[in-house]
């Protein structure tokens, strides 16, 4: 075999790592811009779905108070139109307590928001490795 040729058009060790830098800060830039414009676009599309939600639930309570309005003119036919009206304002404020009550028990079952049982298993793995074990 003959040795290599210093005048042979092939790079050096040197050039090929320095090639290999730049392709690779290259490659890290051109990820980050990926990133950056796949993250954007993904934003914007939350922006809007959680803007759209807002105008449905917008929407939504005036079809509520339209249909509560409904109702009451429905009664009113049958009843004093003031009478209608507090019957149906009773009945949506009941609805509202029993709904009241039952977020309070699901919010009282929900607090401490700590998790007891995986802290508790924690505890007792430190108490583990310490040799103090329970």
């Amino acid at each position: 075999m003959a040795p290599p040729d210093p005048s042979s058009t092939e790079p050096s060790t040197a050039e090929l790592f320095t090639r290999l830098t730049e392709q690779s800060r290259q490659l890290v830039r051109d990820e980050i811009r990926l990133a950056q414009a796949e993250t954007e676009r993904k934003v914007k599309h939350g922006i809007a779905g959680v803007a759209e939600f807002g105008v449905a639930g917008v929407l939504a309570l005036y079809g509520v108070g339209l249909l509560l309005t409904t109702i009451v003119l429905g009664l009113a036919e049958a009843l004093p139109a003031w009478l209608a009206a507090l019957i149906v304002t009773v009945v949506v404020l009941a609805i509202a307590g029993v709904l009241a009550l039952m977020g309070k028990k699901q919010v009282g079952e929900a607090t401490p928001p700590v998790p007891e049982r995986a802290v508790a298993g924690i505890k007792q793995d430190v108490d583990t490795l310490k040799g103090n074990q329970s």
